[in-house]
């Protein structure tokens, strides 16, 4: 890392489950490498994990993080808490005989940033206001760390609500909304360009970038569709 790279850390989060978290945060850790930053990913709570031939727990999602990343990080940093089911992390904490807490995911959060990198994202679970227990929601971790935040749009059917009503909420609990991705989930969506417009007008951050239905393409070539925040100034 340069003396002169100011280090970037952004929590990322999204519309809903299933709009693109962890693409989004892989392209942006390629994009990062081929800059020849220092980068990784944590993804402190993964759910709908399954097990290896070793009968150990393994997030799908941290796997990508991991491939994209400059810095490697030693699973308990870049995985921390695995749940097997897939759902809202406080019914998978639930059913896995376990309570989750926020002040317990900020502090494996702050472990794994202590390692040295200028370009860092914390992987949220599901969306903004996703439980982690009946008083804590997900967003209180990003509270707690005091992290500016990129959103991932999914582009499709329904998603200027989701959208224009997370942006609100980030904003209304104190923290700076970094930049906003449009991620085109939905290849049938006649009405995308116009979405991702109304977005453009409406949101008060800058869009980092568009990414194209495009499941045949290699991420490493997709990474000139976006940009980190520091771009953007």
């Amino acid at each position: 890392m340069s003396a002169v790279t100011q280090r970037q850390v952004y929590f990322v989060t999204g519309t809903d489950t299933d709009v693109g978290k962890t693409h989004v945060s892989a392209l942006l850790l390629a994009r990062a490498a081929a800059q020849g930053h220092r980068c990784f990913a944590i993804k402190p709570v993964s759910a709908g994990c399954e097990q290896n031939a070793q009968g150990e727990w393994e997030s799908a999602d941290a796997k990508r993080l991991k491939q994209y990343a400059s810095v490697e990080l030693i699973e308990e940093l870049l995985a921390p808490i695995k749940l097997p089911v897939a759902a809202s992390p406080h019914i998978a904490a639930q059913l896995a005989g376990e309570r989750l807490q926020a002040a317990r995911v900020v502090g494996h959060v702050r472990a794994g940033l202590s390692t040295r990198a200028s370009h860092i994202l914390v992987e949220g679970a599901g969306g903004w206001r996703v439980p982690l227990n009946m008083q804590e929601n997900i967003s209180d971790v990003a509270r707690q760390l005091r992290l500016p935040v990129i959103l991932v749009v999914g582009i499709r059917l329904g998603c200027l609500n989701h959208a224009l009503l997370t942006a609100e909420m980030i904003q209304r609990d104190g923290l700076p909304l970094a930049g906003w991705v449009a991620n085109c989930i939905d290849p049938h969506d006649p009405h995308a360009d116009a979405e991702i417009q109304t977005l453009r007008q409406k949101i008060s951050a800058p869009c980092l970038g568009v990414i194209p239905f495009a499941p045949e393409v290699a991420l490493a070539e997709q990474v000139e569709h976006i940009r980190w925040p520091q771009e953007a100034v």
